[in-house]
């Protein structure tokens, strides 16, 4: 029987909320999702807290820059780095306090190596994903950082047990070679599955801890995400089309959280209840044929991706319903 890393019937966040305000957000996070929280990310703050340059923050000996509005790969740390770093710390501080004395499971977040090297720009053109050898510096270098944070983190809630996910949005495209050129007439080479999944495990054996591979996108690469290691796989239940492959994956003993509550509200604005997410996981759960007893230990509720485009309201209203959906899940 496959032990997982985090308490039963618990719901977490994805990682983006809205606002600017760190010490509100985390109040929000540690009060709504007690049993997985998870170090929020603020993008409204503006550069280097956004995925793409908060994530290249963590990169070892491999600075970046802003560049006519795109993070690129730069000769020495700047200002950039610096305001990046800067973010980095201000939540971690608050993380500190908020949390101390947390003795549970905590998730933190950055993006994976294959969105950084289709996002990150080198300095002579082009993305990092064009040159083999700089996509193996930046993974290296990825996970060495990222092996820090978790030690840092680890640091600061000693009494925690940490959990790392790794954001993905851009590997279908890599994978099936989507990424666009920056003239818009070509595309980047094809990644095949297995180089994809081997840069993968390299930052899942690097940091020691649980993985979690999240891709809200459509096409969720779940052999590379299972052939990396992965404890989890984090995507968005409505963009499922084939379940025989997540079926197969959870049946090896793959963990899911589950995005199952919109990140958009409906019609009437209102986020869905903790009943209906849960009706949403126990529908695909009844689907794919597992016994209702692995559900709550096996899967965990989160919202269908990142809140950063809602309403603060909405936020914590998703948070609130994915907590009670877990409960739900646990005593059914």
């Amino acid at each position: 029987m496959v032990e997982f890393p985090w308490p039963a019937g618990a719901a977490t966040g994805i990682g983006s909320l809205p606002g600017t305000d760190v010490a509100e957000a985390q109040r929000v996070v540690f009060g709504e999702l007690p049993d997985l929280p998870h170090l929020p990310e603020l993008p409204a703050r503006g550069p280097g807290a956004d995925v793409i340059g908060r994530s290249a923050g963590f990169l070892v000996e491999l600075p970046v820059q802003l560049y006519a509005g795109r993070w690129q790969m730069a000769p020495r740390p700047g200002k950039d780095l610096r305001r990046t770093a800067d973010l980095l710390e201000r939540d971690l501080d608050q993380m500190t306090e908020q949390g101390d004395g947390f003795a549970g499971t905590f998730k933190v977040q950055a993006a994976g190596p294959w969105s950084l090297a289709a996002s990150l720009d080198l300095q002579i053109g082009g993305r990092v994903l064009r040159d083999p050898g700089a996509v193996r510096d930046l993974t290296d270098s990825l996970a060495e950082g990222l092996r820090r944070h978790v030690d840092d983190v680890r640091k600061r809630l000693p009494r925690a047990s940490i959990i790392l996910q790794l954001d993905e949005p851009s590997l279908p495209a890599v994978l099936a070679g989507e990424v666009p050129t920056e003239s818009g007439l070509g595309a980047y080479r094809v990644i095949d599955a297995p180089d994809a999944a081997t840069a993968l495990r390299t930052v899942v054996e690097t940091v020691g801890v649980p993985v979690v591979a999240h891709c809200c996108a459509p096409a969720v690469p779940l052999q590379v995400f299972r052939d990396s290691r992965a404890a989890a796989v984090a995507l968005d239940l409505s963009l499922l089309k084939d379940l025989d492959p997540l079926g197969e994956a959870i049946e090896a003993g793959l963990g899911l959280f589950a995005g199952a509550a919109p990140t958009r509200p409906p019609s009437d604005g209102r986020a869905l209840t903790g009943k209906q997410v849960a009706e949403r996981v126990t529908k695909l759960w009844t689907r794919l044929g597992f016994p209702a007893a692995r559900l709550p230990e096996q899967v965990i509720v989160t919202p269908a991706c990142g809140l950063a485009g809602a309403t603060e309201p909405y936020a914590r209203a998703v948070l609130a319903a994915c907590r009670e959906a877990g409960q739900r899940l646990a005593e059914a």
